[in-house]
């Protein structure tokens, strides 16, 4: 596809079109998007969309990517604080509570592309999630290896909290109705991961 004609407003980065694909597909899922409805949050026309991104599929993709990306690079600066163990473990609940409150479109795709299973976005989730599952299994093991109670089970232990997180920041107006409003994802955590809470 050619370059958009003069006086076509092309003024929207990639960065603004993600930001915009962002809220669509979280509101209505890969499916239920449109382009129009994508090109029109940004301020543009569809063809100037298509110019940056071929595709409905190649833009989710895109979404979804730079989202993990963002979040994947919040959680490593959280595990690398000049701090122990205990500080640094906070910090990691407290980035992955916030990144999701920040950004609850991430939790809603999320949501999405799990009761579908057959979505566009499941190869780059896996490419995405896969790693950071790890990353963050790394940490606990190695780093909290002193600290984590001895018989638990890690990677099922920190895909419960963050699964809670991702289903309570996807559940809009259940939210209050069902956790209260307050986030408990730091104490649930020390009682799932520490046998005297403390992690020191």
């Amino acid at each position: 596809m050619g370059r958009p004609a003069a006086g076509s407003n092309t003024t929207a980065t990639p960065e603004r079109l993600l930001d915009a694909a962002d809220a669509v597909f979280a509101q209505h899922g890969f499916r239920g998007a449109r382009l129009e409805d994508i090109a029109a949050a940004a301020g543009i026309r569809r063809p100037s969309l298509l110019y940056h991104f071929p595709s409905k599929e190649l833009l989710y993709n895109a979404v979804v990517r730079r989202t993990f990306q963002r979040l994947g690079a919040a959680l490593t600066e959280a595990m690398l604080q000049p701090s122990s163990f205990s500080e640094r473990f906070d910090a990691i609940i407290d980035t992955y509570t916030n990144f999701l409150e920040e950004h609850p479109e991430l939790a809603r795709i999320l949501v999405w592309e799990l009761l579908d299973g057959q979505g566009p976005g499941r190869v780059v989730l896996l490419e995405q999630v896969v790693p950071l599952l790890d990353l963050t299994e790394r940490f606990a093991r190695i780093e909290g290896r002193r600290f984590i109670r001895a018989d638990l089970p890690v990677r099922a232990a920190i895909l419960q909290i963050a699964s809670d997180l991702v289903l309570r920041t996807s559940a809009r107006e259940f939210k209050s109705a069902l956790w209260g409003d307050q986030v408990h994802a730091r104490v649930l955590a020390r009682a799932l991961f520490f046998s005297n809470n403390s992690g020191e």
